[in-house]
């Protein structure tokens, strides 16, 4: 298949969402209804669209903004993409801050919990599952700001 790296990204990316647990939509199908887990490709938002919105149980909770393999070196340097997107207005549904954000060429991926104090991407092996951001969106606090908390 003649396919552009974008393209080629955006299937690995899809691969590894399905993979873990998501369900994958384009943004002419919408139904938050089909899944607890839903990703919706090229979501709309007030400053363009977003490569991928998830939703849980019909609530927008994170973002991945989709790079081409050659970006690889350079995810850090659309973070501040990444967290436009997520806390830009998103068509469609009432708006809400959005936890969690990825930048991910399908090889290589960076994670940010936008609760922590001072938000950081890390990499990490794969996508987080549905269930998994289920049990923190019900925390108030991140992982990272729990764990500076004195005891």
């Amino acid at each position: 298949m003649n396919q552009n790296p974008e393209q080629l990204t955006r299937d690995k990316i899809d691969a590894d969402l399905i993979r873990c647990g998501w369900m994958i939509q384009d943004k002419s199908k919408i139904n938050l209804n089909a899944a607890a887990g839903i990703a919706i490709r090229q979501y709309q938002t007030n400053i363009g669209p977003a490569d991928y919105v998830l939703f849980i149980n019909k609530k927008p909770i994170a973002i991945i903004e989709a790079k081409r393999d050659e970006e690889g070196h350079r995810l850090s340097v659309h973070e501040d993409q990444t967290e436009g997107y997520a806390t830009a207005k998103l068509k469609y549904v009432e708006n809400q801050q959005i936890l969690f954000g990825y930048e991910s060429t399908g090889e290589l991926t960076h994670f940010t919990d936008f609760r922590n104090p001072k938000p950081r991407a890390r990499n990490v092996f794969s996508f987080h599952r549905p269930e998994t951001f289920f049990e923190w969106s019900k925390e108030n606090i991140s992982l990272r700001t729990y764990h500076s908390v004195p005891q």
